[in-house]
């Protein structure tokens, strides 16, 4: 039996949270002794940019009061349609996989590749259980959801 106020749904979020920090983790690990000897490629450091500047972009327009970690919405949270939130319904997430990508470029190896595949699948998963709670939170989310790639403009 759960404690009041836990339900499935959020012990899911919570352990798609821990997975998401444990992949990132890994990925930087295997990352760190090459980044030691050799430093990032050009390839690896245009990633490393276009994550800040998404990221930066997206904490301008969902300010960090609004912003959660956790897929459930904050209770009194805003929905936010404008910036890159116009293009893309989770920016933060995309910002994530692009530092991610950096990050297994580093190693060239496939362990690291198969690291960012798992964390694309966690992060997908965890988009999808947000969504279900933005549904419900904010009445305008499912048409916002219509006209809105979930990672990446007009592909996906």
């Amino acid at each position: 039996m759960l404690p009041f106020g836990v339900t499935p749904r959020r012990v899911g979020g919570a352990v798609l949270v821990l997975l998401q920090f444990c992949l990132l983790l890994w990925l930087a690990l295997m990352a760190t002794p090459t980044l030691m000897q050799a430093g990032m490629t050009l390839p690896g450091w245009l990633l490393v940019g276009l994550s800040g500047g998404l990221g930066a972009w997206t904490l301008w327009h969902n300010r960090l009061g609004n912003f959660n970690v956790h897929p459930e919405p904050k209770t009194h949270g805003q929905l936010v349609t404008t910036g890159p939130y116009r293009l893309i319904r989770h920016p933060m997430y995309t910002t994530v996989l692009l530092l991610a990508a950096a990050l297994a470029l580093v190693p060239a190896h496939a362990l690291a590749w198969l690291i960012w595949v798992a964390l694309f699948g966690v992060l997908l998963t965890k988009a999808r259980l947000e969504e279900d709670w933005l549904c419900e939170h904010h009445p305008l989310y499912a048409s916002y959801r219509q006209h809105n790639k979930r990672f990446v403009p007009w592909l996906f």
